[in-house]
């Protein structure tokens, strides 16, 4: 049942984050500020070499050193914690298995082999230092490309191979489209590894009450819901004992979406010692053991006809993963949506898309914002554009000529993902009318002339957000992520209480939540407290990722809010004596519609808890209490599209890369909040202008971490992010509850490679053909000099 009326005053309004006061003054609740009486903090000695075997842990020296509590190694652990494997349907896939610690073999640097519980987190990290790691060193396996051979050392001996997992998708005949093509482009595209870095490290707090038997978790972590069942199943314990809650989290974006052993090993530890224990992280332990993602390299080729249209892609990605398949993605997640997604929103009638997952002695590859589809995107994006300089045609008509158009929806991509529709079209035309491309363009020229380096790069891209239970997040996994589930509640008081098991992650969905509920009961959005990032809170829930929270999240707060809302016209039609077609809510007012009869939702809640003669017994058995609990399941979700155009200008001293005017327009159908819907491409933008031009985590060829630091690992600053136009168009698809697009991924997935094809048309007058990111000044300044003696020759 809708609330009748107008359309919703909230839901569409620009209003102004509700979390953001506690945050700017300091009032967060993070898990570092969680304190608990007779707490105990946890450091861990990790190792130091890449890959190898574990032949002795000397803790003597460490637990006889003050404050230490106790030290721990993995055979310390093993009857407490069984190790959990993040299994797939797909064929050919080996799962790795997660413990709390490493057991028998280290497999990067920065594996942790022993857990130190002391008094204080100095006492721990002190004691850590202090323990001797017996490793004896395995040929490391750094190269993915070297670590694919049938004659590698093994990262995992069991598993016979590094090779996780293969999968291929095809349709059409290549060799055909091939043969017909009257231009051919391609090359070898290598994006090299990030490191998510949010604001804030990962951390946990884990407590045991003996009284219940119950365990809880305060983590940073994206997942409650999927670590609660998780640890359940680890330890053994009902899951009506386990509860997970996430806090306020200063950031994910992806890599606080998976379990670590971290995690399990301070619940290990709650249950041994019986206290609480606690572990934050610092920067050098993120860069050392986070997930990381888009280490790739994608052989691809485009086949176009005379007239630029698209006959044929092929493409052969090899994906980095790292030395774990984390949980509960597994090592299919990011390479196997780089092909899966690398054709776009484009219309490719043949292609052939290949992908290999391969372990190496590096941390475990796991998402990142955008996972896969920024790779996907880099690489379709770089081949329309040299497709479109080999037919001398402009860019923004190669796009037009191959873009799937709106009588083409639904359309079924060639790796079998389905657009149900979205504006494709629409975004690019507004994208380039926003940034006066004709004008950037003979900015462009002139500068040229006058012996500047610069450049326009467009970039669209399509992809699918709030998935559905038809559709798993990592294909052939298990795990359901296509459900969410909501309460709302009217207390005694009348105030409204909704609970949700998806966290924040500062991404503001606890306004958006509570706009939507507010609209849909007809009460103020001060009236609503919004409850996230519980697993007590509702038994099934898997939390915040794949642009999924307001779409599903948002869903099921939709139809709990509707149900509760026809509880509330049943009552107030009886109390009222009206009919219930007549009852109107809204601004926290129970209204008969053409009348002045009305009451409020505060004398509502007197009349069903605590008058009791006011309501008939069989109508009050009926309501029972002002709540009402549901699940919403899209089934398959939905298409988010957008185009981005930027505009940029190379030093030719520096070889730094200066961005001057950057668009973006975006379908991510009805906007709930614009403020915030500008705020997510903004940052999304930020984070793809450092995965172009900045960012990249190096090993060395023993597996060392060269980028331990803020220092050599380099993201962007305020100077480095321009003004930006953000553009939302809203064309409501027809496959969710409140025509609702996810677009929290989009800014990055656009972002990385707009700028890279910005750089590319910067440089392309040089000779230089840009196929690597980031395109650092010393990348940009090797490209220069290499196209020079290539001209000199």
């Amino acid at each position: 049942m809708t609330n009748p009326g107008a359309r919703p005053r909230l839901v569409g309004a620009r209003i102004a984050r509700r979390e953001d006061p506690r945050l700017l003054r300091g009032q967060g609740g993070f898990v570092d500020d969680l304190h608990r009486h007779n707490m105990v903090h946890v450091a861990f000695r990790r190792s130091e070499v890449a890959h190898g075997r574990i032949e002795a842990v000397d803790a003597a020296q460490a637990r006889a050193m003050p404050g230490v509590v106790g030290v721990f190694a993995a055979p310390d652990l093993a009857g407490i914690a069984r190790p959990i494997h993040a299994s797939s349907r797909m064929k050919g896939y080996y799962a790795t298995p997660l413990g709390p610690l490493a057991a028998a073999k280290v497999r990067y640097v920065g594996d942790p082999v022993a857990a130190v519980v002391a008094e204080s987190r100095y006492a721990a990290e002190d004691a850590a230092a202090a323990i001797a790691l017996g490793i004896a060193p395995l040929p490391s396996v750094i190269d993915a490309e070297a670590a694919a051979a049938a004659d590698a050392g093994f990262v995992h001996e069991e598993a016979g191979t590094n090779v996780l997992v293969e999968r291929a998708f095809g349709r059409g005949d290549v060799a055909a489209g091939f043969a017909e093509a009257a231009v051919r482009v391609g090359g070898r595209f290598r994006v090299y590894r990030k490191t998510p870095l949010a604001l804030e490290p990962r951390g946990a707090l884990a407590e045991y009450d003996r009284r219940s038997r119950s365990v809880t978790l305060h983590a940073a972590t994206q997942i409650p819901g999927i670590v609660r069942d998780a640890l359940a199943e680890i330890f053994g314990i009902p899951g009506s004992r386990v509860r997970v809650v996430a806090p306020d989290v200063g950031g994910g974006f992806g890599a606080k979406a998976t379990l670590y052993p971290e995690e399990i090993c301070l619940v290990a530890l709650a249950l041994t010692l019986g206290r609480p224990v606690k572990w934050s992280s610092d920067r050098r332990e993120d860069l050392l053991a986070t997930t990381q993602a888009f280490d790739e390299t994608v052989d691809a080729e485009l086949a176009v006809d005379v007239e630029g249209r698209v006959l044929a892609v092929k493409a052969e990605a090899l994906g980095d993963i790292g030395a774990y398949s984390v949980y509960p993605w597994t090592a299919c997640l990011e390479p196997v949506q780089v092909v899966s997604f690398l054709p776009g929103p484009y219309r490719v009638p043949n292609y052939d898309g290949r992908v290999r997952a391969v372990a190496t002695s590096k941390p475990g590859g796991g998402p990142y914002r955008g996972v896969g589809r920024p790779v996907a995107a880099f690489v379709m994006e770089r081949l329309i554009d040299m497709a479109a300089a080999a037919l001398a045609l402009d860019p923004r008509e190669m796009r037009r000529r191959n873009l799937v158009t709106e009588g083409e929806f639904p359309y079924k991509a060639p790796s079998g993902l389905v657009w149900d529709r979205s504006s494709f079209v629409g975004c690019l035309d507004r994208a380039c009318e926003t940034a006066g491309y004709e004008a950037l363009r003979a900015e462009r020229d002139a500068a040229r002339a006058a012996g500047r380096w610069a450049g326009v790069g467009i970039a669209s891209y399509s992809e699918l957000t709030g998935l559905g239970s038809r559709i798993a997040v990592a294909p052939g996994m298990p795990v359901n992520t296509g459900t969410e589930s909501a309460a709302v509640e009217i207390d005694a008081t009348g105030a409204v209480t909704a609970w949700f098991g998806v966290p924040s992650q500062g991404q503001g969905i606890e306004t958006t939540l509570a706009q939507i509920v507010a609209d849909e009961l007809g009460v103020r959005l001060d009236d609503v407290r919004v409850d996230l990032g519980d697993s007590a809170a509702t038994a099934h829930s898997t939390g915040t990722y794949a642009s999924r929270s307001a779409v599903l999240a948002g869903g099921a707060g939709i139809r709990a809010a509707r149900a509760l809302r026809a509880k509330v016209v049943r009552c107030a039609a009886h109390l009222l004596e009206a009919a219930e077609a007549d009852i109107r809510t809204a601004d926290g007012e129970i209204r008969v519609s053409g009348t002045d009869m009305s009451m409020t939702f505060r004398d509502l809640a007197k009349a069903v808890y605590g008058q009791m003669g006011r309501l008939p017994r069989a109508l009050r058995d009926e309501i029972g209490n002002l709540e009402a609990r549901r699940v919403y399941d899209p089934f398959f979700g939905t298409a988010t599209s957008a185009a981005h155009v930027a505009a940029v200008e190379i030093d030719r001293e520096t070889c730094a890369v200066a961005i001057t005017r950057y668009v973006v327009v975006e379908d991510c159908g009805r906007v709930i909040n614009p403020l915030i819907a500008d705020g997510q491409a903004h940052g999304g933008v930020a984070q793809g202008i450092g995965a172009a031009l900045l960012e990249e985590v190096v090993h060395d060829d023993a597996g060392q971490l060269l980028t331990a630091t803020l220092a050599d690992y380099l993201v962007p600053g305020t100077g480095d992010v321009p003004r930006m136009d953000v553009v939302h168009l809203e064309d409501e698809p027809p496959g969710t509850l409140g025509g609702v697009r996810g677009l929290g991924e989009g800014g990055l997935i656009g972002g990385m490679a707009a700028v890279a094809n910005a750089v590319a048309d910067a440089l392309a007058p040089l000779g230089v053909k840009v196929t690597e990111l980031p395109l650092t000044p010393a990348r940009i300044f090797a490209l220069v000099q290499a196209a020079s003696a290539r001209a000199r020759s």
